[in-house]
C-alpha cells in the first residue's frame, strides 16, 4: 500500500499545512487547551500540530552561527532538574535548549553540537559565576571573553542586603523591629519601581535604621560599576566601594566583594567596547520561559519544552 505525499498536508493527513500553520500562530498566545475548546479539537491534535508549526519556525530560521551567546539554566521541576539555555546575543533568540542538569557534560553537549568551526567563531560569552560552565567555555572556546552577567551580580547583592535585613530584624525589639518587618520587597526593588507608598514606607525605614540605610546606599551605588569605559576606572570605583565597608560591620557585603575580586576578569570584559551587548536578553528569556511554563502547569514533555523555547522569540509563520 502506498499513499502518495501532497505537499499541502500537515504531519496529520487529516488537517492542511495552513491550517496548522493557524493554530500554531494562536497557540503562540494561548493555552493547548484553549486552543482546543476553541476550535473544538483534541488536546493531543492541537498539540500535533503546533509541534509541526515549531519545527517549520526552526527550519525557517536557519542554522546559528553565534558570534556573542549568553548561558543559562531553568528549572523544569522540582528536585534541582534543570536545562541549559544557550541565546545568540546577536540576533536576540535561543539556539540551543538541552542537557540534563548544570554540569561540564551537559555544558559541553552544546560545543559539541555547534562544532569546533563554529566554536571558534564565538567571540564573548555572557554567564553567570557557575565554574562548570566557565571551566567548558575556556576549554571549547578559549578566544572568547567570558562577561559575567550583571543581574545575577546584582542577585547576590540583593541577597546580602536581605540577610544584613534579616540580622537587624533578629537584633532588635518592639517598635524598631515592627519598622523592619515586611519591608524585603521595597529594600530590593530598584526604588524608580516602587509605588508612592513604597517610598513613603522605606523612606521611613531607611531614616529609623542606620546599618540598613547603609547598606541600601551601597547597593543603589554599585550599579554604577557597568557605566565605565574602561577597566582602570571600574577597578578603582570597585576599591573605594569595597573600602567603604570598613567599619560598618556588614559582614555579608564583605563576602560579596571578596567573589567580585575572585572574579572580576569576567566583570571587567564589559568596559571593552566589542563586549557591549544587551545583558537584559537572557534574563528576559527566563522570564518569558516561566510564563508559558505556568501557562502549561508545567510541561513533561521535553522535545515540546525544546521546540517552545527555541521558537519564543522567532517571528510567526
Amino acid at each position: 500500500m502506498k499513499r502518495e505525499g501532497l505537499d499541502f498536508l500537515a504531519d496529520n493527513p487529516h488537517f492542511t499545512k495552513r491550517f496548522a500553520f493557524y493554530v500554531g500562530r494562536r497557540c503562540r498566545q494561548a493555552s493547548i487547551r484553549d486552543v482546543a475548546w476553541a476550535l473544538k479539537l483534541d488536546w493531543d491534535t492541537v498539540k500535533t500540530l503546533e509541534m509541526q508549526y515549531m519545527r517549520a519556525q526552526l527550519k525557517r530560521a536557519g542554522t546559528p552561527g553565534p558570534r556573542a551567546i549568553g548561558i543559562d539554566e531553568i528549572s523544569v521541576r522540582k528536585g534541582h532538574s534543570y536545562r541549559i539555555v544557550v541565546s545568540d546575543l546577536v540576533r536576540k533568540r535561543p539556539i540551543w535548549f538541552g542537557g540534563t542538569d548544570r554540569s561540564e557534560a551537559s555544558m559541553a553537549a552544546f560545543y559539541d553540537w555547534l562544532g569546533p568551526k563554529k566554536g571558534r567563531k564565538i567571540k564573548l560569552v555572557v554567564m553567570d559565576m557557575w565554574k562548570p560552565f566557565r571551566n567548558v567555555t575556556m576549554d571549547k572556546a578559549p578566544q572568547a571573553a567570558i562577561l559575567f552577567d550583571k543581574f545575577h551580580i546584582m542577585r547576590h547583592l540583593g541577597e546580602a542586603l536581605d540577610q544584613v535585613r534579616k540580622a537587624e530584624y533578629t537584633r532588635l525589639r518592639g517598635k524598631d523591629r515592627r519598622v523592619i518587618k515586611g519591608q524585603k520587597y521595597n529594600l530590593l526593588s530598584r526604588h524608580e519601581n516602587l509605588t508612592l507608598e513604597g517610598k513613603r514606607s522605606l523612606k521611613i525605614l531607611l531614616a529609623a535604621n542606620r546599618r540598613l540605610n547603609t547598606a541600601y546606599v551601597l547597593k543603589e551605588a554599585f550599579g554604577q560599576l557597568w557605566d565605565y569605559g574602561r577597566e582602570g576606572w571600574a577597578r578603582r570605583f570597585f576599591d573605594n566601594w569595597r573600602a567603604s565597608l570598613k567599619w560598618q560591620r556588614l559582614r555579608p557585603y564583605e563576602r560579596f566583594a571578596d567573589m567580585i575580586d575572585r572574579h572580576w576578569d569576567g566583570i571587567a570584559a564589559y568596559c571593552k567596547p566589542e563586549n557591549k551587548v544587551s545583558l537584559g536578553f537572557v534574563e528576559g528569556l527566563n522570564n518569558k520561559i516561566r510564563v508559558f511554563q505556568r501557562r502549561a502547569y508545567g510541561l513533561r514533555d521535553h522535545e515540546y519544552l525544546r521546540l517552545k523555547v527555541l521558537t519564543c522569540m522567532l517571528p510567526p509563520l
